[in-house]
C-alpha cells in the first residue's frame, strides 16, 4: 500500500488509490486538504465567485426518498414566486455584482413551466444588460426544451446524479419511469451536446453507500468531463421514507469530513473545473463551506431567496440561513471569504476553465 505523499505525487489515480486517500486520517488527512488547496490556487486561483441562489418554488413532480419537498409530503409548505419577486432577486444580485445567478426549483416538465423559465431568462438577461449569468437548476427536461433555454441565454446547468451506483440509485427513488438513472444519466449528455457548462454531484454519507461508490463517483466526473460539480453530506429529513435508516448513518462529522474529502481529491483530480461549497456543510460546521473553499472549491451560493419562503425549500433538516434576507448574507460572506483566505469574484461570472479548454479541443 502506498503512503499518501506518494499517492499525492501521481498524475492519475485508480480507484483503490481513491479509495484509500478517502480513508485517510490524521496528518495524511491534513496532507490532502493541503494538496486540494494548493492545486486550486495554481489552477483557478483564489477567486471565489458568488451564483445568487433563487429558490423559486418547491413544487415538484419527483419523490425522491431522500427529499424534504418530494411531492408525497403533505406537510410542506408550497410556493411559487411570482415573475416579479424573481426578478427582484436577480436585481438583487446584479446590483451586487454577483456576477451570476442560479433558478432552482423543485422539478416541473409542463410546457407552461418550460415557457415560464424561457421568458425569465430573456428578462434577466434583459434587466441586467447582459451582466448576469444564468445558472439552471431544474431537473430533468427534454432535449429541446434545454436547448430552447439555452437559446434564450442560458449557459450553465447543474443537474446532480446523487449517486453513480445504479442499484444504490434504485435504493433511493421509487422505481418507475419518473425516477430512471439512465434518463437522468442521458439527460446530463444532452446538455453537454448542447454546449450548456455542465455539472453535476452527489451526495456524501447517504444509507447504504461506500467508499468505493464515492471512488466510482469521482472517475465518474473525470470520465465524463465535467465541468463543474456540486456535491455535499447527505443530511436527512424526518419527513422521508429513508429517514427510516437514519440511525445507521456515519456520524454527521463523519460525513463532513468524508465531503472535505471529496472536494479535495475532486480538485486534485480535475485541476480546473467549478467546484462548489454545499450549503450543506454549513448545515454541519457554522464555518462549512470557508472550509471547502480551503480545500479545493471555489463556487459559492449565497441564497438571495426572499426571506419569507427560505424555511419553505427545506431538503434537509438544519437548513442554514433560512431566517436571514439577502443582504444580510452578502454581508456575512464577505467576511467568511476573508477568512477563508479567498477573494470575491465580484462582477464576475467566472466561468469553468475545464468547460473552455474542453470546448476549445473540440473546435479544433
Amino acid at each position: 500500500m502506498s503512503n499518501i505523499s506518494e499517492l499525492l505525487s501521481q498524475s492519475s489515480f485508480s480507484h483503490s488509490d481513491l479509495e484509500q486517500l478517502l480513508q485517510c486520517e490524521g496528518e495524511e488527512k491534513k496532507l490532502l486538504f493541503d494538496t486540494g488547496g494548493a492545486v486550486k490556487e495554481i489552477h483557478v486561483g483564489k477567486k471565489v465567485y458568488f451564483r445568487g441562489l433563487i429558490e423559486f418554488s418547491n413544487i415538484c413532480e419527483k419523490d425522491c426518498f431522500y427529499c424534504g419537498i418530494r411531492r408525497s409530503n403533505q406537510t410542506v409548505r408550497r410556493y411559487n414566486l411570482t415573475d416579479n419577486e424573481i426578478l427582484e432577486a436577480a436585481k438583487f444580485a446584479d446590483e451586487n455584482k454577483y456576477g451570476s445567478v442560479v433558478l432552482q426549483s423543485g422539478e416541473n416538465s409542463s410546457p407552461a413551466f418550460a415557457e415560464r423559465i424561457s421568458n425569465l431568462i430573456i428578462q434577466i438577461k434583459k434587466n441586467s444588460n447582459g451582466r448576469l449569468g444564468i445558472t439552471l437548476s431544474v431537473g430533468e427536461q427534454s432535449d429541446r426544451v434545454y436547448r430552447r433555454w439555452f437559446e434564450a441565454g442560458a449557459h450553465r446547468y447543474l443537474l446532480r446524479i446523487e449517486t453513480t451506483n445504479q442499484s444504490l440509485y434504485r435504493k433511493i427513488h421509487p422505481q418507475n419511469k419518473a425516477h430512471d438513472f439512465n434518463h437522468r444519466l442521458n439527460c446530463l449528455h444532452s446538455l453537454q451536446n448542447i454546449g450548456y457548462q455542465t455539472g453535476t454531484g452527489v451526495m456524501i454519507g447517504l444509507p447504504f453507500q461506500t467508499t468505493g461508490d464515492l471512488a466510482n463517483d469521482l472517475l465518474f466526473f473525470q470520465q465524463f468531463g465535467i465541468d463543474m460539480v456540486g456535491m455535499g453530506p447527505y443530511i436527512e429529513h424526518f419527513q422521508t421514507p429513508l429517514y427510516e435508516f437514519h440511525k445507521d448513518l456515519l456520524t454527521i462529522k463523519q460525513r463532513f469530513e468524508l465531503s472535505l474529502k471529496m472536494i479535495a481529491l475532486l480538485r486534485i483530480l480535475m485541476k480546473d473545473i467549478n467546484i462548489a461549497a454545499a450549503t450543506a456543510l454549513q448545515a454541519i460546521d457554522p464555518f462549512g463551506r470557508e472550509k471547502g473553499i480551503k480545500v479545493g472549491a471555489n463556487i459559492i451560493m449565497p441564497n438571495i431567496t426572499p426571506g419569507l419562503y427560505r424555511n419553505d425549500y427545506t431538503l434537509y433538516d438544519n437548513k442554514p440561513c433560512i431566517d436571514e434576507e439577502p443582504a444580510q448574507c452578502k454581508g456575512c460572506l464577505d467576511a467568511r471569504i476573508a477568512l477563508a483566505d479567498g477573494e470575491i469574484g465580484y462582477g464576475e461570472w467566472g466561468d469553468s476553465i475545464h468547460f473552455r479548454r474542453r470546448t476549445d479541443k473540440q473546435s479544433i
